[in-house]
């Protein structure tokens, strides 16, 4: 049985110790990110299975009728929009999901935070080339951190937080308000007063149909001239080009990204990284040794049981019967 990874950019996997897990297995690792459909079909071609590291790759129905011999996606983590389940099904593709951990993406979202309030990269940037205390920044007590969505990484933020003296104000669905009520905190009259009140705001929503371009032009300039945007969670939730229109514009009048429309980001002239104003990581919100330990061992495990008979993490049990 052959596996193949594709999108390893950081030439890690191999390196796991989860990964003697496939010691039974041929396995193929690639390295680079490539989209165009006739790579990727010559490259799967004799793949049985294939291990996605999150949502790096799209599997659609066009790729999947070019791969008759593939029986299994093994995805790290959850299962999203890049893998056309429909069309596993009816093609007889099984589907293994994993296991995942909010502590990185929310210790790196903490991380952004901080380093933008402080502007700590053009400070240090300065120091390097013999210029001292180039600028000054602002501490987070006393402001008020809005945070959109209260799941697990939302509310481990709301505990740093309220570690450093930050005052919390949560908005999203109905239950995200209530969860946020029952544990002191205040979730915000409107999405308007949401935009308007927040020091600080970061969004911590699952992407999906119904939160394609959430974000639009008009919230984001509701926000202080002052205000940092925070999205560490999808580059989608947010309508393309209004938070680019919105800094433009000076409200916000700061922002840090760790996601893009289109990943990964090669060119120097990417319009956020033009802009003095924005903080940009390359999508490090679960690039973290523990937490790609974690992500692959599932998903190898889901591997060894799924072709020893076993049928546990699969997300899609009718393909395994077509």
């Amino acid at each position: 049985m052959k596996v193949v990874i594709p999108d390893d950019y950081q030439h890690v996997v191999q390196g796991l110790p989860c990964f003697s897990r496939l010691k039974d297995f041929e396995v193929e690792v690639f390295h680079d990110a490539v989209s165009d459909i006739d790579t990727l079909a010559q490259r799967f071609a004799s793949a049985d299975a294939l291990v996605l590291t999150r949502e790096r790759t799209l599997i659609d129905d066009t790729l999947l009728a070019r791969l008759p011999r593939l029986k299994l996606i093994s995805q790290t983590g959850k299962v999203a929009a890049h893998i056309d389940v429909d069309a596993c099904h009816r093609r007889g593709v099984a589907i293994t999901e994993g296991t995942g951990s909010p502590v990185a993406p929310a210790e790196l979202t903490w991380a952004l935070i901080m380093t933008a309030m402080r502007k700590l990269v053009p400070a240090v940037n300065a120091m390097q080339q013999g210029r001292w205390q180039v600028n000054i920044g602002d501490c987070l007590a006393g402001k008020t951190l809005g945070i959109w969505g209260f799941g697990k990484i939302g509310q481990r933020l709301a505990r740093y937080a309220t570690a450093f003296d930050m005052k919390v104000l949560v908005w999203g669905s109905e239950g995200s308000r209530q969860a946020a009520e029952q544990q002191g905190l205040n979730a915000a009259c409107s999405k308007a007063a949401f935009f308007a009140d927040s020091d600080v705001l970061s969004l911590q929503l699952r992407l999906n149909a119904d939160t394609i371009g959430l974000v639009r032009y008009e919230d984001l300039i509701r926000m202080k001239p002052e205000a940092l945007f925070v999205n560490t969670s999808r580059a989608e939730l947010v309508e393309e080009g209004a938070l680019q229109q919105a800094l433009q514009s000076g409200r916000p009048g700061r922002a840090a990204l760790d996601v893009y429309e289109r990943e990964p980001v090669v060119d120097p002239d990417y319009w956020a990284l033009k802009m003095d104003n924005v903080l940009c990581s390359p999508h490090l919100g679960y690039v973290e040794s523990s937490g790609y330990e974690l992500y692959f061992d599932a998903a190898f495990r889901n591997v060894v049981e799924f072709f020893a008979g076993g049928t546990a993490n699969i997300l899609n049990p009718q393909a395994c019967f077509r």
